[in-house]
């Protein structure tokens, strides 16, 4: 066994109760963005969070180990994604990457935004044209320094 098959078991599981993503993070007391990474395998749960995870989606307890190692992050199977969702914010970062690192510079400074020290938001927004994705990232800005 190993973190990757808790991962098809939790969302087997998802998909046979019919959980949602925001339920679970209720239960967790966190962001339903948190939640849904560490179920999928890219955050790690202590012990009281893996319980309660493995609770709702039926873990044994050796899989309820598994979601408190550290994992490798980083979920893509290809360097491209090919899923035509992912691969929309794949095309953000290739359109758009060079003009957040260039304003971002001139904001703050040489530097990046972390995504350790991060949060973010996905919500539905309304609108007569269809409705929108709407994403907020806040990370925290970590400069270079000199040594």
């Amino acid at each position: 066994m190993d973190r990757a098959e808790v991962t098809r078991k939790i969302l087997a599981a998802k998909v046979g109760k019919g959980v949602k993503w925001a339920d679970v993070a209720e239960k967790l007391k966190l962001s339903k963005e948190w939640t849904t990474a560490a179920c999928l395998g890219q955050m790690t749960l202590d012990a009281r969070q893996a319980a309660i995870v493995g609770g709702i989606f039926g873990l044994d307890e050796d899989e309820i180990a598994w979601l408190q190692v550290v994992p490798y992050k980083g979920s893509l199977p290809t360097a491209v994604p090919t899923d035509p969702l992912v691969y929309r914010f794949y095309e953000l970062v290739s359109v758009y990457g060079l003009t957040f690192k260039e304003l971002i510079h001139e904001e703050f400074g040489d530097g990046i935004m972390s995504a350790i020290d991060f949060r973010t938001d996905l919500r539905r927004e309304p609108d007569p044209k269809g409705d929108r994705v709407h994403i907020v990232m806040s990370g925290k800005f970590l400069p270079y320094k000199t040594y």
